[in-house]
């Protein structure tokens, strides 16, 4: 080892035994040869990152009994269109469908808190589409959402609306049809002029209605393969007569589940006079599909945004979840990064097992993933914050001749009050 080298470790020895000694030296008074320059200049200080936690603040709520939540699979809920005034906002609003009765409205501020305060601002139910008297919202827990949208001007409230009773019974095609070309003769108008008088009652005019969900699959009584023409004018009646209700202020979601499903969901689109917003559901699905795939595939997530702007429209992701490929970390990211980058009027994640992270304790990886991209947001904490300049370097003064520094670390100059020197003349060759 050559001499300048020695003497170098040499030194670094003597400087670590000297915090030390020193620490232990300056309770008793500062000993001959340490001497404390003077405080550094503080840095500016540095906003701390938004935190990145693992464990739930807050314990999940029980699940939604299945009689209130719909079942499970893709098939489920839907947010509003064009940003009025009131809705302003610099990110998406954001929520869960946390279940549809009034067990679902309590949750809300749960999730939030679980968030670290997030801003919770899209409220999702379903309408059961048992009976005709479900579809006209005669239901209990109604005015329990409408208090809700209504605490804060910039809620949404998105309400799933089935087009036919018995919606989940297995109705034959043959069947569909022939309900399909009633409602479009003008047979059901009554039940939704019902919902619409009812929603305006309760105050929440402005709820965003996603009819017909998924119209271009195979699940519901409400689908559109059986009759496209007939369904699509169906539609055109209901948003007519819904909006003819004094006081309304109705949006209309059109959203169909991600890729071709049964028809292609193109062929469903009743037009853009009677649809405010074009929604998707979109969950990570089928097994083995990379992300890249669905944004890339035929009627998938890039298709879905072409279309909208095309039509001059909103998008929306009222159901967005994990669930053939389990708990995806890649997905869970890269769909966040998707609605951060499309800016979707709102996007309501379906959080119950196998789709969610919060109330579902299947998905840990991407529970955390959801978590972190989201904790603490408001409109005000995800603003570009004006440009601040660098801070200047922190700067002790000059130290006098024969005297070397000690580097202690910021905590411990902190509590001496300075920066430490200590001279080595004795040590020969010493600076």
């Amino acid at each position: 080892m050559a001499p300048q080298r020695k003497r170098a470790r040499f030194r670094r020895l003597v400087v670590g035994a000297a915090a030390v000694v020193v620490s232990a030296a300056l309770a008793a008074g500062r000993p001959a040869g340490v001497q404390v320059l003077g405080p550094a200049s503080p840095p500016a200080p540095v906003p701390p990152p938004r935190p990145v936690v693992a464990v739930p603040a807050v314990p999940a709520p029980a699940v939604t009994p299945a009689a209130s939540a719909p079942p499970a699979g893709p098939g489920l809920p839907k947010p509003p269109a064009v940003t009025p005034p009131a809705l302003g906002g610099h990110w998406p609003a954001f929520g869960a469908f946390l279940g549809s009765d009034a067990g679902g409205v309590a949750s809300i501020p749960l999730l939030s808190s679980w968030l670290g305060g997030a801003d919770i601002r899209v409220g999702h139910t379903y309408l059961p589409g048992n009976t005709w008297s479900d579809i006209e919202g005669d239901l209990s827990f109604l005015p329990a959402w409408a208090h809700w949208r209504n605490e804060k001007a910039d809620r949404m409230l998105v309400v799933n609306v089935p087009l036919q009773e018995r919606n989940e019974a297995g109705v034959s095609d043959a069947v569909v049809r022939q309900l399909v070309r009633r409602g479009a003769a003008g047979e059901f108008d009554h039940h939704f002029r019902a919902l619409a008088e009812r929603l305006v009652r309760l105050g929440v005019p402005d709820t965003v209605l996603v009819l017909g969900w998924e119209m271009n699959g195979v699940t519901y009584t409400h689908r559109c393969g059986p009759d496209p023409v007939a369904w699509k004018t169906y539609w055109r009646r209901i948003v007519t007569t819904m909006r003819s209700v004094p006081g309304q202020r109705f949006r209309f979601d059109f959203a169909p589940s991600r890729g071709r499903d049964a028809v292609p969901w193109t062929q469903c689109y009743p037009g853009d006079g009677a649809v405010d917003i074009i929604g998707m559901d979109s969950y990570d699905q089928p097994a083995g599909m990379s992300f890249d795939r669905q944004v890339s595939e035929p009627y998938g997530l890039q298709a879905h945004v072409q279309f909208a702007k095309a039509h001059g429209k909103p998008v929306s992701y009222p159901e967005w979840g994990l669930f053939r490929n389990g708990d995806n970390t890649e997905y869970m990211r890269r769909m966040l990064a998707w609605m951060d980058e499309h800016k979707p009027l709102y996007n309501t994640l379906t959080d119950y097992c196998p789709h969610g992270v919060w109330q579902c304790g299947s998905n840990p990886k991407s529970s955390l993933v959801y978590r972190s991209f989201l904790f603490g947001r408001t409109d005000e904490a995800t603003r570009d914050p004006a440009p601040t300049p660098a801070p200047a370097a922190a700067t002790a003064p000059p130290a006098p001749a024969g005297c070397s520094r000690l580097d202690l670390g910021t905590w411990v100059e902190q509590w001496l009050g300075g920066t430490l020197c200590v001279r080595f003349e004795w040590w020969p060759g010493g600076d």
